[in-house]
């Protein structure tokens, strides 16, 4: 169970604080377009900071799968932030805006939504033109002249498929994440070492 940061020595709070410093560093530069939701701002979680651990076992919990990384709004901030460098952030922003697509219940909404996402990531020389290949992107296109909730499903799988092989291994390797990592497994053994520490109350 998580517990605040006044909770901790001081000694632990600075390391706490250090790599919550870190870590703001590295995402200070993450954040996504109003069309592909709110989830690409880096959140502490409570009004309250929790303490570091819980942070950092959230940041070690990305190297686990792809689909630690996507599951943890964090993640997404900081995994955009690193396509942000590649100059390749429109594969994950077309991820999360099907994301978005397939929780609109109105039927003109969805409509309307699908070709704004067409125009914007599918089509050829797209503002934000995804990687698909051909066949795909005539796929998509014939699916708008219905649009469902799935019409999307066969170019997000396959761009979430190219970011799974190609760009979340560079990002585990990447200088960044590395040093996260590395600050992430400090800051989690301090404050371990320090709840042993902590004196009980009565």
């Amino acid at each position: 169970m998580c517990r605040t940061l006044a909770a901790f020595p001081t000694s632990c709070l600075e390391r706490a604080k250090e790599f919550k410093t870190r870590l703001g560093i590295f995402l200070h530069k993450s954040e996504l377009g109003s069309d592909a939701g709110s989830v690409g701002k880096f959140e502490w979680g409570s009004k309250h900071n929790k303490e570091g651990r819980c942070i950092s076992e959230d940041v070690l919990g990305w190297r686990e799968s792809f689909d630690s990384l996507l599951s943890s709004k964090n993640g997404v901030a900081a995994f955009h932030a690193f396509l942000k460098t590649e100059f390749s952030e429109e594969n994950l922003e077309f991820w999360l805006a099907c994301e978005e697509f397939k929780k609109i219940r109105s039927a003109a909404k969805l409509a309307s939504r699908a070709h704004c996402i067409f125009d914007e990531f599918i089509r050829s020389e797209a503002p934000k033109e995804v990687n698909i290949d051909h066949e795909t992107r005539e796929l998509t296109r014939t699916n708008l002249q219905a649009a469902t909730a799935m019409c999307f499903d066969v170019a997000q799988g396959k761009t979430r498929t190219l970011m799974e092989k190609d760009s979340y291994p560079r990002f585990l390797k990447s200088p960044a994440y590395r040093d996260l990592a590395a600050q992430a497994s400090a800051t989690s053994a301090s404050a371990s070492s320090c709840s042993l520490a902590e004196p009980s109350h009565t």
